[in-house]
């Protein structure tokens, strides 16, 4: 049997980039800016091809975050490799903003919240696919590099009822 090469690969992002770290991204990142990632692998590349965020508040609409008032600062979706950031969402301060930078269409009416999420009752689900912008695996982290992907929050977002994110993809051996 030959060894297997690649391995489905999937993580919370986490304020220490390991699987074991917190992945409650209801924080107050208004004095500190708070970071939650995934890291490059030690041993082999790392390929992520779609992050999955949960907005989850009662009441939640497209002009606030969660169901709160807009965000002053936003948050920040980027990559880092070496001493280089490329933003992916540089003010992410409401709902919208992450539904926006999915590519998704614009929601019909009825698809404005999804109900009864992570035992919430409303949430936006956005999916980030990295693979429709970089065929055909996603976003790669280069094995035993300090690269990483990162969602930093820049407000107090400790109200509202859930933010997390989950990135999915796989890992590659040699």
């Amino acid at each position: 049997m030959l060894p297997q090469k690649s391995k489905l690969f999937s993580q919370y992002l986490t304020n220490d980039g390991l699987s074991t770290g917190d992945e409650d991204m209801r924080v107050d990142g208004s004095v500190t800016p708070v970071e939650f990632w995934v890291t490059a692998h030690e041993d082999c590349d790392r390929y992520i091809s779609v992050v999955n965020f949960v907005i989850a508040d009662e009441g939640a609409k497209f002009s606030e975050f969660g169901h709160i008032t807009a965000l002053t600062n936003g948050c920040q979706f980027y990559y880092e490799r070496d001493n280089e950031i490329v933003y992916i969402g540089n003010n992410l301060k409401t709902n919208w903003d992450f539904v926006r930078i999915t590519l998704s269409m614009t929601p019909e009416p009825e698809m404005k919240v999804q109900k009864d999420i992570d035992g919430k009752v409303d949430a936006y689900v956005p999916c980030f696919n990295f693979s429709t912008m970089l065929p055909p695996f996603g976003i790669k982290l280069d094995k035993g590099s300090s690269q990483k992907l990162i969602v930093k929050v820049r407000d107090d977002i400790q109200a509202i009822d859930s933010f997390n994110a989950v990135a999915y993809g796989f890992d590659r051996f040699e």
